[in-house]
């Protein structure tokens, strides 16, 4: 006998919602899955979401409405990072597995609210870490864990976001610390999670910098939004929303509703998260990586090496760049006393994230899935991942280092 398709509902119809965990996840993966409610605040946004979804679903205004209406057995989580601990939690406790999408939240007073309704209601938390499913992820790993360069004892790793890209998260809610974290939180929670799964250990202290170089006050000039702004001819972050029919439909006529502009002016003086961010994590295996980001470059993606005691694996992965690259990832694996190198090309799959989107899709609803390589992110990954982003911020702001024991001291054993 067949098994029942999960029930489930989706909270936030952004582009991650409407695309990842809607239009598509029902595309694909309908056989194990049927989606029950939209929670949406937004009235219009949420109607236009369900239409690009191809669903007839429900939509609430109010969540707790949803839950006793509605009855899912999942919820799917995709709205601001700040918002997740109290969806989180309802859902728990009402008695639906949960799906986060990263980070999982964004303090350690919420990752604890959230660990303790996970424990009290018995139901599961998956963080949506899906760069642990890109196929040259999967290898890395591989490598790592079966000793290719014996053991590894430091980490380089640094991730760049391009124009397009990396300005984004200053246009949206991301740019403000009281909904995001900070980038060291919302994005580099990807990046932690990767480093922690890579080397299967867990952060012990973070050492960081941080600064707002290109964004916010550092601008040449600001407005309101890109639409009715006087400089567009002349600045280098115009963005036409218009251009883009997919969040025109999403973000523009809804904004009458809510008052959220999708193309708001990356200069504005209040903005207060780092552009640029350097970090120095020690692991509790005595691994050490330097890290970094960058939201202003002309290229996408980025580079990591790991140095071990036989050897170096390294990797260039380009995602967006002004020139022609191969269809596939080569990693380096470089052996100590002569043993050469080895050149292991990953050939890039359709899908989002070269195809980790939809194996991490498959892992999670499709019955019997093997997970040799520990993909599948549980509410302790998406602690230790958030935790290291909020040891980050909390260096850049103290001026020193921070254990993560200091944090949240029921994690540090």
């Amino acid at each position: 006998m067949a098994e029942a398709r999960r029930r489930y509902a989706l909270v936030g119809t952004g582009n991650r919602g409407t695309k990842m965990w809607g239009r598509d996840l029902l595309a694909g993966w309908s056989d194990f899955v049927e989606l029950v409610a939209i929670c949406e605040t937004n009235p219009l946004r949420g109607e236009r979401a369900r239409a690009i979804m191809g669903s007839t679903a429900p939509i609430y205004a109010d969540f707790d409405h949803l839950l006793a209406e509605a009855k899912p057995d999942l919820v799917i989580v995709c709205t601001p990072d700040y918002t997740h601990d109290d969806i989180i939690v309802k859902a728990l406790d009402f008695g639906c597995d949960v799906i986060a999408e990263k980070p999982m939240t964004t303090t350690p007073e919420k990752i604890r609210r959230i660990m303790e309704a996970e424990k009290r209601s018995g139901r599961k938390v998956d963080v949506s870490f899906n760069y642990r499913f890109a196929p040259t992820s999967a290898k890395i790993k591989e490598l790592l864990s079966a000793g290719a360069i014996g053991t590894v004892t430091s980490v380089d790793f640094h991730w760049y976001l391009d124009t397009r890209h990396g300005a984004d998260y200053f246009r949206r809610w991301h740019a403000y610390r009281k909904n995001s974290g900070s980038l060291f939180v919302h994005k580099s929670t990807h990046h932690f999670d990767l480093l922690n799964w890579y080397l299967d250990t867990e952060p012990e202290a973070v050492s960081a910098f941080g600064e707002l170089r290109n964004y916010g006050k550092a601008g040449p000039f600001r407005w309101v939004r890109c639409k009715t702004c006087p400089y567009k001819a002349e600045c280098n972050y115009y963005f036409d929303l218009a251009s883009d029919p997919f969040l025109d439909a999403l973000y523009e006529e809804p904004s009458q509703h809510d008052g959220y502009f999708r193309d708001a002016c990356v200069y504005r003086e209040d903005i207060d998260i780092p552009d640029t961010m350097t970090a120095t994590i020690r692991y509790r295996n005595q691994v050490t990586a330097s890290y970094s980001v960058s939201t202003y470059m002309p290229i996408e993606g980025h580079f990591i090496a790991f140095n071990g005691t036989m050897g170096r694996l390294e990797l260039r992965q380009y995602e967006d760049q002004p020139w022609e690259t191969p269809p596939s990832d080569e990693i380096l694996l470089i052996r100590n006393f002569g043993g050469g190198v080895e050149h292991i090309f990953v050939p890039h799959q359709p899908g989002g994230h070269y195809g980790g989107d939809d194996r991490m899709r498959n892992m999670i609803f499709k019955p019997g899935m093997e997970d040799a390589l520990k993909q599948r992110a549980d509410s302790r990954a998406g602690a230790m991942s958030v935790l290291c982003g909020v040891a980050a911020m909390e260096s850049v702001r103290a001026g020193r280092m921070v254990r993560i024991g200091d944090l949240m001291p029921e994690l540090a054993g």
